[in-house]
This record gives structure tokens, sequence and C-alpha cells, in this order.
């Protein structure tokens, strides 16, 4: 899978996607700061799943109508960031191809997906 991970994702789970074989463009490692419009704009010009852990994201595309391949917000708690890897992972296995199209919540005990309306 094509990701944009947002620069507020914790360097090792890009790693880990990475190593799992996904194509990750990591926004602190190329464009620091970019704004969340710009990001919304990035992902779709490339066809990334857009991952964050910014929850602006659900209220950018909803109330600003700003399309995405796909959304991933992670709401895992900093001290239980060794959970992140196995979760999204989780996630991956679990939806697959159907994270395209979806705004996904991962948090510690659950996974959430619902289709994006346009």
């Amino acid at each position: 899978m094509q990701w944009l991970a947002d620069e507020c994702i914790f360097g090792p789970l890009v790693s880990s996607l990475r190593k799992a074989g996904h194509d990750v463009v990591y926004v602190a490692e190329i464009a620091q700061q970019t704004d969340d419009i710009a990001l919304t704009q990035w992902a779709l010009r490339e066809s990334r799943l857009l991952l964050t852990e910014d929850k602006d994201f659900g209220e950018i595309l909803l109330r600003q109508k700003r399309i995405v391949p796909g959304l991933v917000l992670l709401r895992i708690a900093p001290e239980q960031r060794a959970q992140m890897w196995p979760r999204l992972r989780d996630a991956i296995e679990r939806l697959g191809s159907e994270l395209h199209g979806h705004h996904t919540v991962i948090d510690i005990n659950r996974i959430r997906s619902r289709p994006l309306r346009y």
C-alpha cells in the first residue's frame, strides 16, 4: 500500500510499515510543517492513504469537503506506542484495500471504519 504519514506519526511506526513492504512517504523526513490542507492535496495527487494522529483531519474532510483516498487515524496514547504497529498491522490485515475510501480510526481496543462521504 501507498501511505502519506503525517509528521506527527511515530518514526518507528513508519519503519515498521516500510519493513512490511509498504511505500511510505514520511512528511517529517521531507516536508516538515506542511499544513493539513496541503497534506490532503498531496495524498489525493499521489493516491496515498493519509496516516495521522491528528484528529483535525476528520473535521477537514467533513466540513471543508476535502478528498483523500483514505484516512487512517491512530488514537493510541504515547505511553502505548509499542501497540501502534500491531494495531495498524491488524487493521491492514483485516481491512486491506477497504482502507481506501474509508475513514478508519484505530485505538487500543478497536478499529472503526466508515465510508468517506463526498
